[in-house]
């Protein structure tokens, strides 16, 4: 059964931008994502973050402004009652060569080893082709969202074999739950 949930951001968490979200005032979250990670962790998850913020290597976005929208992330998910045990994200550009951009699985990596749980019990929700790579690469089960651009990576995630596509973060929140009080109650 899963115990370590990470999302990736932008897309799944917040409202994407082609241009990229350089602001606290840029962050909007997609409605219930925040409410379901506060679920999540209520119903006893581990929650991490995993994100590409090449904004910071293009120069459009610099660490400390990134670091106050994270805090207010952080905020809002603690209001809700939920927590978000670690976030991770990736400042280069595509052609860097790190390893932690996904698809490379680095960032993924980093979490799963902080937040002690290993890539059998890990799932990672995304919204992108990159996501779901990145998670097969780590060795986690790849989750797809239809929120950002989900719904057009859609048909490339069923190609790789991916079956867990839910509308948005609310709707995997639910089924995820559920399924845990399932597992539940059949142990007991």
């Amino acid at each position: 059964m899963t115990r370590l949930i990470l999302l990736d951001r932008d897309g799944v968490i917040n409202h994407d931008s082609t241009e990229y979200v350089k602001s606290k005032d840029e962050f909007v979250p997609i409605d219930g994502s925040l409410e379901a990670i506060a679920r999540l962790h209520k119903a006893g998850f581990k929650i991490g973050i995993c994100t590409n913020q090449s904004a910071i290597g293009r120069g459009l976005l610099s660490q400390d402004t990134l670091a106050e929208i994270h805090r207010q992330l952080h905020r809002a998910v603690a209001v809700l009652g939920g927590h978000i045990g670690g976030l991770c994200y990736c400042p280069h550009l595509p052609d860097h060569g790190c390893i932690c951009r996904k698809p490379r699985p680095g960032m993924l990596q980093e979490l799963m080893q902080r937040l002690k749980e290993p890539p059998e019990l890990t799932v990672f929700v995304g919204d992108s082709l990159k996501d779901l790579q990145a998670a097969r690469n780590a060795g986690c089960q790849p989750v797809l969202v239809r929120t950002g651009q989900g719904r057009v990576t859609e048909a490339a995630a069923a190609a790789l074999g991916v079956v867990r596509i839910y509308d948005d973060l609310a709707g995997f929140a639910s089924a995820e739950i559920r399924a845990l009080r399932a597992s539940q109650a059949a142990q007991q």
